[in-house]
């Protein structure tokens, strides 16, 4: 594909713009509304990566192989907040209302979930779709009643997955990191590089750096997901 090749992301969040934005790829938003209830049984790695296809497809502007859609790839991605063990995982979605999102921290606080993250580009010319998977642990911290309070008082939670937002300054819900603070916040931009090398897209090597300078994270896991290597 061209070099000038467009990105349409299929997302209206600030936070996957706001990711999306350090690669200096042109781009602009196309989403569409689509259905997304997990199936009976099915994986939460299953589940983020049929969502994230889906969004894709549904976002293409006139279908595969318009007109309209020649010189676009389209970026999509799902997020999931996933608690419990394997065989009895848990998929928390948005908070219902204030007193579901406090429900939630409770739930989660001193405690270590995963976020699962699908990602989806699509080729409109040829129908080319490439997938990746990024699952990160996030340890929580022993956060207290009143914080949590304060917080939801705030209205933040209410339009995230797990009821919280990872880089939110004033509550900071997470204790530590290991793993890829981008994709909790819903563009894991490596495996994105990595998505764009297999469909020839020109993409800038410094991505990883400027991720971790705009996020203030020295990140352990960039050179193995750039190698190829799944983590998490």
């Amino acid at each position: 594909m061209s070099e000038r090749t467009v990105i349409l992301l299929a997302s209206n969040s600030p936070r996957r713009r706001e990711l999306i934005a350090l690669g200096n790829w042109t781009h602009r938003s196309s989403v569409k509304e689509i259905d997304e209830s997990q199936y009976p049984g099915e994986s939460p790695s299953d589940y983020v990566l049929r969502l994230a296809e889906a969004k894709a497809r549904a976002a293409l502007p006139g279908g595969t192989g318009s007109n309209e859609a020649n010189g676009y790839v389209v970026v999509a991605a799902d997020t999931a907040v996933v608690y419990g063990s394997n065989g009895n995982s848990i998929i928390l979605g948005k908070p219902k209302d204030a007193a579901d999102a406090v429900r939630i921290l409770k739930e989660l606080r001193g405690r270590t979930h995963k976020v699962y993250t699908g990602l989806a580009a699509l080729n409109p010319g040829n129908g080319q779709v490439v997938t990746d998977l990024c699952v990160t642990e996030v340890p929580m911290r022993n956060y207290g009643d009143a914080e949590i309070e304060a917080y939801v008082k705030t209205g933040d939670p209410l339009d995230k997955a797990g009821a919280y937002a990872i880089q939110d300054a004033g509550f900071q819900p997470v204790e530590s990191m290991k793993g890829c603070y981008a994709s909790v916040m819903g563009l894991p931009l490596c495996h994105l590089l990595r998505l764009f090398a297999k469909m020839g897209i020109a993409a800038d090597p410094e991505v990883p750096g400027k991720c971790q300078t705009h996020l203030n994270y020295s990140c352990p896991v960039s050179a193995a997901i750039l190698r190829g290597e799944q983590v998490g």
